[in-house]
């Protein structure tokens, strides 16, 4: 419970003290995007990164030697399964460049943080409205030609079950229409952080986050394609299952 006051306080603290950056920020992805990209990327990194260390996490990085495949001026569709509120937190404090996320357009509510959540990039979806929702995919699309990374969630919603949920594939579309690669990422441990507490609390956890090698969804046939994008989750699901052992 003390890790949860302490956490919850330097989050609130931190959120609303550092308004005026918020503005420095806001007004440098205006100039420049990709450079206002990358400071915004470089605070709220350390920002979660400390977030991170108040709850006691520990991360094991597999695979992360895969992203230097990728040159860092080069978005990365990163595609993921969602256990916890903290697999933002953690994924945003270990990846090697600028990093924004498809966020669900609840989300774009919370106040002063959504703010922070968007100055790195992120957009925020509308899943009960197909032609925004189209737009905000071709928002992303631009994004991340000019070089931004981001984080996509198929599942939709947290699941805390053993098994995915079924994946919606149109974010795919996120990598394969702006040239870029995809890596998947599997997560496990995300969800002992908070969410499996009871009473409802940080705990120390260790948590496994591995990283595959770079896809190009573009480079592929049609038909190679599509037989990859169904296998996503598989694969994901494999390396959730050799966590376990």
């Amino acid at each position: 419970m003390i890790r949860l006051i302490f956490g919850g306080i330097y989050f609130v603290l931190s959120v609303i003290i550092c308004l005026p950056y918020h503005l420095y920020l806001w007004i440098s992805v205006k100039k420049d995007n990709y450079k206002g990209w990358y400071k915004s990327w470089r605070f709220v990194r350390g920002y979660f990164k400390t977030l991170l260390w108040f709850a006691g996490t520990k991360i094991e990085l597999r695979g992360f030697e895969n992203l230097s495949e990728v040159p860092q001026d080069k978005g990365i569709l990163f595609i993921g399964n969602h256990r916890s509120y903290f697999d933002i937190v953690a994924l945003q404090s270990v990846v090697d460049r600028p990093l924004g996320f498809i966020a669900k357009k609840e989300f774009q509510k919370v106040p002063f943080f959504s703010w922070w959540v968007a100055d790195i990039g992120s957009l925020f979806l509308d899943r009960n409205n197909i032609r925004a929702g189209m737009e905000t995919i071709n928002k992303g699309i631009e994004r991340m030609k000019k070089g931004l990374s981001l984080g996509l969630y198929p599942e939709g919603t947290r699941n805390h079950g053993d098994t995915l949920l079924p994946f919606k594939a149109g974010g795919y579309r996120l990598a394969e229409k702006s040239s870029s690669a995809m890596v998947l990422v599997s997560m496990t441990g995300m969800d002992d952080i908070l969410e499996n507490n009871k009473p409802i609390r940080l705990k120390k956890a260790n948590v496994i986050i591995e990283f595959s090698k770079p896809y190009y969804p573009h480079e592929m046939e049609v038909k190679d394609r599509k037989e990859f994008y169904n296998e996503i989750p598989n694969l994901i699901q494999e390396k959730l299952d050799e966590h376990k052992q």
